[in-house]
């Protein structure tokens, strides 16, 4: 396979590990906010099938169906099979188009005689340069998501559209929008960012889909360049290998598909040890479309689900008959297994229009989970109500996200009760369900002693977020956020040892219970039920096989 070009081998920083061949696809690195209108407007000839504003339409009839026809964009690809944070992604996005703050001012132009395409560009940038001078990394985070939005609408407003991607490319560019990413059929290929961040959403996406991926990738220019290999699991791309390079790579993908397929095979339970020692491996889920192709033989349940997800909108949160509808389906996938359902955990980046709390200035640190649910008390009611009579068909537990107080363990307990009393009051089948909760917010991982709770779940995502002061979304201060730094180890050791004292069981749920790389110390500290995304149950089922108990560790747990 030699080549005119040079080969090139280019540093990353591993976002998603695997490896992928195939030929380099180089997104347009043009933003629109950085062209002249009149080069908007001579964008490419439109694509077979593209819509056009039905003709004689104002520039306001065009904007407000651009903005229709993007939000029934992003709406037809939630409904895809996808995980969590994909259709999280999706809803922010749908969010803020609706959101008359984003819009207005854009809609204010057109009234004041500026053009279509100048008015919407006007109106983002200011919004765009909010957000990237943001001080908090989750807000400059959301600066892509707003250039994805604004980028959508105005391809809707002028008919045009991307090119497509084809299936098995290894995509560069400096940033991929998630919702371009969710766009695409990963059939293979892989991602190699100049930019980017080990913890941001589109790598949180390629970690889940099984998408090779790396950021930071050394400046290079790659035109020309043909054929690469993407070994994420080195951070390393090569472009234009040499015969000799290609081979090699060819027979490492060989031989990690042999090994991928074989572990597979053996995804059932039980999940033990090296030295006989069950594990309880349990999946992470957001809805039943993503239960529609899997086994439920593949696990032991469902560790968490994600109703946030679920209840898309205001009016699915006090519609008691849909959300019960909802639960039932899940639990009849489960077929008699464990299922954890998590109360509402709104706010953060997984708004609900009319619920969530717009504009918070650090929302990670404002209301949200419990905190909300305990101003929207009828939302929360009607959960409760909803999910006692879901526990009467099959067995369920429920898990309260967010804590900080044993006070508001308390009075979500209160809630239960009269939840409970007016079932039975309405004549309607109830049981009620065991009442556990959160473990991410530091106060409560130091003080689980103090809390009423029939079981606890590690969320490690916030607890280290927390932990550690770190945005997840900041690449500078990745190396702080290691999950297993000693810090994050030992308050993870203390809540498992408190619960032990008091035989209260303990999972985890977080990002940390899918990472082979830190299956050893999540077992050396005791815990022996984990919580994955679906994607990991082979790589998670290899490492508790490889792990051994050794002298020190802190042993079986309840």
């Amino acid at each position: 396979m030699s080549s005119a070009t040079a080969s090139l081998y280019l540093r990353g920083i591993a976002a998603a590990p695997g490896l992928a061949r195939g030929p380099l696809f180089r997104l347009d690195e043009v933003r629109l906010d950085e062209v002249r209108l009149d080069e908007v407007r001579r964008e490419a000839a439109l694509p077979p099938g593209a819509r056009l504003p039905p003709a004689g339409a104002s520039d306001r009839e065009r904007l407000e169906l651009a903005i229709d026809a993007a939000c029934a964009e992003l709406t037809a690809l939630m409904q895809r099979p996808g995980d969590a944070n994909a259709k999280a992604l999706l809803a922010f996005q749908v969010a803020m188009l609706r959101d008359p703050v984003l819009t207005g001012p854009a809609f204010a132009a057109i009234a004041d005689g500026v053009a279509l395409e100048c008015a919407w560009l006007q109106a983002l940038a200011l919004q765009i340069r909010d957000y990237d001078s943001a001080d908090d990394a989750y807000f400059r985070a959301r600066a892509a998501d707003l250039r994805d939005m604004r980028d959508r609408v105005l391809r809707a407003s002028s008919g045009t559209a991307l090119l497509p991607i084809p299936p098995g490319s290894i995509v560069t560019g400096t940033d991929l929008p998630p919702s371009r990413f969710l766009e695409m059929t990963w059939d293979g290929g892989g991602i190699a960012l100049t930019e980017g961040s080990t913890s941001s959403h589109v790598a949180m996406l390629a970690r889940a889909w099984g998408v090779p991926m790396l950021v930071g990738l050394d400046q290079a220019i790659l035109q020309g360049h043909g054929e690469a290999l993407l070994d994420a699991d080195n951070g390393l791309l090569i472009t234009e290998p040499d015969a000799r390079t290609a081979a090699e790579f060819t027979l490492r993908q060989r031989r990690t598909r042999k090994a991928g397929s074989a572990a597979a095979n053996e995804l059932a339970p039980p999940f033990t040890t090296a030295d006989g020692e069950r594990v309880q491996v349990l999946i992470n889920v957001a809805d039943q479309t993503e239960l529609e192709h899997l086994d439920p033989a593949c696990c032991d349940g469902i560790g968490l689900v994600r109703t946030e997800l679920l209840l898309r909108g205001r009016q699915d949160l006090l519609d008691e008959a849909k959300q019960n509808d909802a639960y039932c389906r899940i639990l009849r996938w489960a077929a008699g297994r464990s299922v954890t359902v998590r109360l509402l955990d709104a706010g953060g980046d997984k708004p609900i229009g009319g619920y969530t709390v717009d504009a918070e200035a650090n929302p990670f640190l404002g209301l949200r989970g419990v905190r909300l649910s305990l101003v929207h008390r009828e939302v929360l009611a009607t959960q409760l109500r909803a999910l006692a009579r879901a526990a009467a068909v099959q067995p369920l537990q429920i898990m309260v996200p967010m804590v900080t107080l044993p006070e508001e363990m308390q009075q979500v307990r209160q809630m239960l009760d009269a939840a409970i009393h007016s079932l039975h009051k309405d004549g309607l089948e109830c049981v009620r369900p065991p009442l556990g909760m959160m473990v991410e917010v530091p106060a409560a991982a130091l003080t689980c002693d103090l809390f009423e709770a029939d079981f606890f779940s590690i969320g490690s995502n916030d607890l280290i977020q927390y932990l550690t002061a770190c945005s997840r979304d900041s690449r500078p201060l990745g190396s702080l956020r290691d999950p297993l730094q000693p810090a994050v180890l030992r308050v993870i050791r203390g809540i498992v040892d408190s619960a032990r004292a008091r035989a209260i069981p303990v999972s985890l749920c977080g990002d940390m219970a899918g990472d082979p790389h830190c299956i050893s110390a999540l077992l050396a500290a005791g815990l022996r039920s984990l919580s994955v995304t679906p994607a990991a149950l082979p790589a998670v089922k290899a490492a508790i096989a490889r792990y051994r108990h050794a002298a020190g560790d802190a042993g079986r747990p309840p």
